[in-house]
């Protein structure tokens, strides 16, 4: 008994003398299992030393096991420096806070008028009850319908605005909530191209896969996450740097350009009636070239967007990899494939081509790719912390079966009264294994005769 749950829990399994018992000292166990292995910190633990955080019912690491170094008697993978590194295991990221935030911005959908209500609740109930100093963007003082609202004029006055690509929000911002669609995550994400604070996507938008939280009990909600009480799943970004022609030579005047993106980086043919030719490098050594209709480079918070109407496999986000999917290859065998996190990919126009390439980030800054121009593409690591309603699991599993229908079909239909419930062959085609021994011995004898 010692060698399964340790020398220390040999006594209460002891002292077990009914089922009910058991289960209790299993749940005992399982708390300090996870103040053991860190699931649980200071803000989830009360004066006494007992937890408040519910029991994790996850025992096992999202991480894949660690290989043997060695293999066989004499061989062995050879020691160096870049070996030492620490990989958290997913299931035990957990939001904490070492100073109480004070500043939040609020990010809300445009262009709808559904969205301006659970707005003004919010930044109210912020303002108001919490004590926080609220970001909003400038274009949401100037939005009609928001200036119009009846609780609008008390809130003007205490509200911080800014304005994307003018007003610099590093280091100003403690905490994000978004209300609406993905979009207005994947907005987020562009505001801070280094270090993102937590985000708390609330789903008031259209499909909302990356937005868990639903808005109706707000306020336990956000409590509950100011409290640090809240599973994280980080979601890496891409860095993208175009490199153009003058700049890779050196007399290039202008930096490169230098976007992380939380979706996708497309390299597609623009208005141009030709295939795109584009030259793909990994880690400097060329690998292929796609003719098509281009190539979309995503994240796997990005699988299941523009990658998985393109044909991609869906990757959860605590996957570390980057997936290179053609749109519409000219190649029938030229399929998606999934490449290591720490590679560094290189995506150029080919010499032979008959037009440039067109390159967008994560849907936006459209901008050309001439000849001799390149495209650079690593993973960042500034990932997005996403808070999640439940875990990393339960969430994207949520998500897919509510807003992409995974394998939603109806069920097949049982048999009604089968005489033999082991036998599932209809009875019109009802035969068994000695009938059929006996109709080849049959057939047999026939032959002979």
């Amino acid at each position: 008994m010692a060698g399964v749950y340790g020398e220390s829990e040999v006594p209460l399994m002891e002292k077990a003398t009914d089922r009910a018992e058991e289960i209790a000292q299993f749940l005992e166990r399982m708390k300090i299992k996870q103040e053991q292995n860190g699931v649980c910190d200071e803000t989830t633990i009360s004066e006494n030393g007992r937890h408040q955080c519910p029991i994790l019912w996850r025992t096992r690491s999202l991480n894949a096991p660690s290989p043997i170094q060695q293999f066989g008697p004499c061989g062995r993978i050879m020691r160096n420096s870049a070996m030492v590194m620490t990989i958290q295991d997913p299931a035990s990221q957990r939001l904490t806070w070492y100073k109480p935030p004070l500043s939040v911005l609020v990010i809300k959908k445009v262009r709808d008028a559904q969205v301006i209500q659970p707005f003004i609740q919010l930044v109210k109930w912020l303002i108001i009850e919490k004590r926080m100093l609220v970001f909003v963007e400038a274009s949401v003082m100037e939005d009609s319908h928001v200036t119009s609202h009846s609780g609008f004029p008390l809130l003007k006055d205490k509200l911080m605005n800014f304005r994307e690509g003018q007003d610099d929000l590093t280091d100003k911002i403690d905490f994000i909530i978004c209300l609406g669609g993905d979009g207005t995550l994947l907005y987020a994400s562009s505001l801070f191209q280094q270090s993102v604070p937590p985000v708390m996507a609330f789903h008031l938008g259209s499909l909302g896969f990356l937005t868990p939280f639903k808005f109706d009990n707000f306020q336990d909600q956000v409590t509950n996450v100011l409290e640090g009480h809240a599973a994280l799943t980080l979601r890496s970004r891409l860095r993208c740097i175009i490199i153009r022609k003058d700049q890779e030579t050196g007399k290039g005047s202008r930096p490169p350009t230098n976007l992380l993106v939380l979706n996708e980086v497309v390299i597609d043919r623009g208005p141009s009636p030709y295939l795109s030719n584009i030259d793909l490098y990994l880690d400097g050594k060329r690998i292929t070239s796609v003719q098509g209709d281009g190539l979309i480079v995503s994240t796997p918070t990005g699988s299941t967007a523009y990658a998985v109407a393109a044909g991609a496999s869906m990757i959860h986000p605590s996957v570390p990899a980057i997936m290179l999917t053609p749109i519409c290859p000219h190649s029938l065998s030229f399929r998606p494939i999934v490449v290591p996190a720490g590679v560094e990919l290189k995506i150029a126009v080919s010499k032979n081509s008959r037009n440039t390439a067109w390159v967008s980030f994560d849907g936006r800054k459209r901008q050309e790719l001439f000849y001799g121009d390149s495209l650079r593409v690593t993973t960042s690591i500034y990932p997005v912390p996403s808070i999640c309603a439940e875990d990393q699991i339960a969430d994207w599993f949520a998500s897919l079966d509510e807003c992409l229908r995974w394998n939603d079909r109806k069920r097949q239909k049982h048999f009604d009264d089968p005489e033999d419930p082991t036998d599932l062959t209809p009875g019109l085609t009802h035969s068994s294994s000695s009938d059929t021994l006996d109709s080849l011995s049959e057939r047999n004898e026939v032959c002979d005769n």
